[in-house]
């Protein structure tokens, strides 16, 4: 664990949290006037969650599904088709 105080971490931000990103250091305490205030850390590795398309060939799309597309359009400008 490695402290640095708070005009090293304003001036080197990039490089500090990339030695987290890259797991050369495990943390870095940031300390203003020689007390600690902020723990710079990794954050957990978050897994996706499930994307669009899961439910591909699931069930059918009529071939209608279009035909109401005027009508659609015409309630959203205000008038009825």
């Amino acid at each position: 664990m490695r402290t640095i105080n708070m005009l090293e971490a304003k001036s080197n931000l990039s490089r500090f949290v990339e030695a987290v990103e890259t797991g050369s250091e495990a943390e870095i305490i940031i300390a203003r006037n020689g007390r600690p205030v902020a723990r710079l850390m990794p954050l957990p590795s978050v897994k996706p969650g499930r994307r669009i398309g899961v439910a591909k060939g699931r069930f059918t799309v009529p071939d209608s599904i279009d035909a109401d597309n005027a009508t659609v359009a015409a309630l959203f400008a205000g008038s009825a088709a």
